[in-house]
């Protein structure tokens, strides 16, 4: 599709279907901020997004986009541009008090958008003469179409095949310090994993990461997870109830042990 077209002939639209994009959301499109901005004649394009939900706003960088519309479209800011979904567009509708709002919207949903489902692409009355007089005009809108299409599933055949080493990056920040086993658990439970700090133990155990022998090895890790980096041993003292100075050796899970555990728990259902 053309994803940049003109309302009243003078105001830029740019819209985005998930076709043109590598990241999905909730709605049919996503639709330039600023765009709305200018055409309902707002001096900011805050005064459009302070309509918006949470989640309803998306700041879409150039990387974001499909090989196909970096093509059809000018570059983005290098900091990214701010896009609504259409139901924060409609949110929008609903509360602007802006004259230009009701026509924006009926130019939008009455001759725009259906121009797009009918024929895959913005088709003006002189596109349409085009079409129908040149058949190469036909030919490359369903080349246009077949190739986003192809796009789209190579992206999302990536995305699954990336999917063990990204799902982390979208649970939890990753913390560069490391955490007490406790503190792992918190947060797998926070992402839906019934867990708590003792069955995480004994889970560490039963599956060769933390020792199961008794005594000073007890709930160390294993040389296993030492090599690889999971968990280290946190050196410390104590005061004892006698007031001697202790030696005391703690578990603590690393940065790289954080984004593997949690990966590892969200991405088996059966996992404990």
């Amino acid at each position: 599709m053309n994803n940049l077209m003109l309302f009243e002939g003078q105001y830029e639209v740019l819209i985005l279907t998930k076709n043109d994009l590598k990241f999905d959301f909730h709605g049919d499109f996503l639709i330039l901020a600023k765009s709305v901005s200018k055409a309902l004649e707002y001096a900011r394009t805050e005064e459009v997004t302070k309509f918006c939900k949470e989640g309803q706003v998306f700041i879409v960088r150039n990387s974001d986009l499909s090989i196909s519309v970096n093509r059809r479209i000018r570059k983005l800011h290098n900091t990214g541009e701010a896009f609504i979904t259409n139901l924060a567009l409609n949110r929008v509708f609903g509360k602007s008090e802006k004259p230009k709002a009701e026509p924006f919207q009926d130019w939008l949903y009455e001759d725009m958008l259906p121009s797009i489902q009918k024929h895959g692409a913005y088709l003006t009355p002189d596109k349409v003469e085009e079409v129908l007089l040149n058949p190469d005009t036909i030919i490359h809108l369903a080349n246009q179409i077949k190739v986003e299409r192809e796009e789209k599933e190579k992206a999302l055949k990536t995305l699954e095949i990336q999917r063990p080493k990204v799902i982390y990056a979208e649970a939890v920040t990753v913390s560069r310090d490391t955490v007490l086993v406790k503190d792992l658990a918190a947060v797998l439970k926070q992402k839906g994993v019934d867990i708590g700090e003792k069955r995480l133990f004994s889970w560490l155990r039963d599956n060769g990461y933390l020792c199961k022998r008794k005594g000073d090895m007890w709930n160390m890790p294993t040389q296993r997870s030492l090599d690889l980096r999971l968990i280290e041993i946190k050196h410390g003292l104590r005061t004892g109830n006698n007031g001697e100075m202790k030696k005391t050796r703690t578990p603590k899970i690393t940065g790289k042990g954080q984004i593997y555990f949690v990966n590892k728990f969200l991405a088996k259902e059966n996992v404990i």
